[in-house]
């Protein structure tokens, strides 16, 4: 316990959603994270950009929308790394912007983005935050929370969300008894998407045709494991389990 007045160096979560865009986590792990959330794990995430260079919006907007879903989600803990949107790099300056919140936070289990999807900045940031959570259990890289030294830590998982380009999951987690508020976490980022169809400026994600695809994607994992929802998750380490009751 710290000492009155000082600053407390962590933060322990459980899970911590890393993702390169504002939206990213809500459009892609939402769901799992909430379901952990009623569960009593502590949650958090971080968004490695602004989304500065997003079609619609703007920054503050984006930053606005996403206080909003996150209270729509019941999670308390979200911080912005500030890297640049679309220029950021699987390299020191910015392994060393991320290391140090993930040793503040001290995740157990980190969700990330898609290895390899249709947005460059999405394969680029599973790269970069796989990295970075490698470096961060390196003891003699140092780093500081705000003035204070840190001590390394490595999370035990790495696991990468499902984005635009379908990839075969390893594992689905069921969202079916949150799925309506993932929805409307989604909808909070009212400057993305379901835009009003007399707008000039339109983009990918802001037609119904995109929004239709995400239910539809989630009710097709869900059928996989027998559920009405689900997010499916991709990891590069075979997975284990201590007894075969864990499963559906």
């Amino acid at each position: 316990m710290k000492a009155k007045g000082m600053q407390a160096t962590t933060d322990k979560l459980d899970i911590l959603a890393i993702a390169a865009h504002p939206d990213d986590v809500e459009l892609s792990c939402a769901g799992t994270l909430m379901v952990h959330v009623q569960m009593g794990h502590r949650v958090g995430i971080l968004d490695l950009t602004a989304g500065e260079l997003g079609t619609r919006g703007t920054p503050e907007l984006r930053a606005a929308e996403a206080k909003k879903a996150t209270e729509i989600m019941g999670i308390t803990v979200r911080e912005n790394a500030g890297l640049p949107d679309g220029f950021f790099l699987n390299e020191r300056e910015h392994q060393l912007r991320i290391i140090p919140f993930i040793r503040y936070f001290q995740p157990d289990i980190v969700l990330t983005n898609a290895e390899r999807d249709r947005h460059p900045d999405h394969g680029r940031a599973a790269e970069l935050v796989e990295t970075s959570c490698f470096l961060s259990g390196l003891r003699k890289i140092e780093t500081h929370w705000k003035g204070h030294p840190q001590q390394a830590w490595r999370p035990r998982h790495i696991w990468h969300f499902i984005q635009d380009e379908y990839l075969d999951p390893d594992f689905i987690v069921d969202i079916s008894a949150v799925m309506e508020k993932k929805l409307e976490a989604i909808k909070a980022f009212s400057s993305q998407f379901l835009a009003d169809p007399k707008e000039e400026i339109q983009t990918y994600i802001s037609t119904p045709e995109f929004f239709e695809q995400l239910i539809y994607r989630a009710k097709m994992l869900g059928r996989m494991i027998g559920t009405a929802y689900g997010e499916g998750f991709t990891s590069r380490k075979k997975l284990g389990v201590s007894h075969i009751k864990l499963f559906l």
